[in-house]
């Protein structure tokens, strides 16, 4: 059985001048391309809305946390950080919003197939 969760998900990706602030403070990025950035980002529980509207209304709000979680994954060194305003929030990210979030992990199964496998294995 899947279940509903009541939590909205905000995925933030960066863009071009994310990339170019990566490249300009560390020398190990050369490598790194606005693509493969966007491949692996982070996704942020939110609550639940309805309209996608809603859901960048809560990231308007939260935007200087996100955007500190965002460069802490490259340097929680903050003297190295930008003034963390709505404005350049925006320059450097997109914003993918999702209002359903169904969880399709039913972790009574797991516990039952790990209890079965240790009773069955045999020591």
């Amino acid at each position: 059985m899947y279940y509903f969760v009541e939590r909205s998900v905000a995925i933030v990706k960066p863009k071009q001048a994310f990339l170019d602030w990566l490249s300009q403070t560390f020398d190990y990025t050369t490598h790194l391309t606005v693509e493969s950035l966007r491949t692996d980002c982070n996704a942020y529980l939110i609550p639940e809305i309805y309209e996608v509207e809603q859901g960048i209304g809560v990231i308007e709000n939260k935007y200087q946390n996100l955007f500190a979680m965002e460069l802490s994954t490259w340097t929680e060194d903050e003297n190295l950080w930008p003034q963390l305003t709505r404005e350049l929030f925006w320059e450097w990210f997109d914003v993918e919003i999702y209002p359903t979030t169904i969880d399709i992990y039913d972790d009574s199964t797991d516990k039952n197939e790990k209890k079965s496998k240790i009773e069955n294995t045999i020591h």
